[in-house]
């Protein structure tokens, strides 16, 4: 549970401008879990990042007393299954797999999709730009008359692409090409009734 967090070492290995590692941010805020943050320079990796994670050598690792998690989504079913405060996977067996599909779907098809538009040819570019907006179309359906994809509360998937619709933005300010109108709805969504805190959070980790 959250209250335990105070006595336990949480630290979390990331870099500011990865989205893979900001989203990691939102789940120990959620559930009032203390942690400490290093700065990893993915040029320049520290022996300590190469040391916990010597498969993929790559951020976010998270450390709980001495013990290495990395994947961005596995360290989020962790944290969600480690402090019980405020779950964010649904309880429901059915509804638990369905949020772990679209996770996986935003990161393997949306995110790497939409990356391939920096550095294309204008022809090129269109073609991906089409690609993400019939993917994100998909995405869009799961959030028709819902607040979040989780129904009432923010949850896992929220968490995955929220993360992921600041940094198309972003995107867009690079290549001057409006992706989708998704990005700016899914931002309002999971913003609706979260708490102040959460919403600072969010909001400041791209500006």
């Amino acid at each position: 549970m959250a209250e335990r967090s105070y006595s336990e070492e949480v630290k979390l290995l990331g870099m500011w401008a990865s989205p893979f590692s900001r989203r990691i941010e939102i789940a120990p805020t959620l559930k009032g879990v203390s942690y400490e943050f290093s700065e990893e320079d993915i040029t320049n990796k520290s022996s300590l990042l190469l040391q916990l994670n010597p498969v993929y050598k790559m951020i976010p690792v998270l450390v709980h007393n001495g013990k290495p998690i990395s994947e961005p989504l596995v360290i989020l079913e962790y944290i969600d299954e480690t402090w019980r405060d405020n779950p964010i996977l649904p309880q429901d067996p059915y509804e638990r797999a369905m949020a772990r599909f679209w996770a996986k779907f935003v990161d393997e098809h949306i995110y790497v999709t939409a990356m391939k538009v920096v550095g294309k040819i204008r022809e090129e570019r269109d073609a991906v730009v089409e690609a993400t907006r019939d993917l994100l179309m998909f995405l869009e359906k799961e959030i028709v008359g819902k607040d979040f994809f989780g129904g009432r509360s923010l949850g896992f998937v929220d968490i995955v692409a929220t993360l992921v619709a600041f940094w198309l933005m972003r995107t867009e300010e690079i290549v001057g090409v409006k992706i989708a109108s998704l990005n700016e709805r899914l931002l309002k969504k999971a913003a609706m009734n979260a708490k102040k805190m959460l919403v600072d959070v969010l909001y400041s980790f791209y500006n």
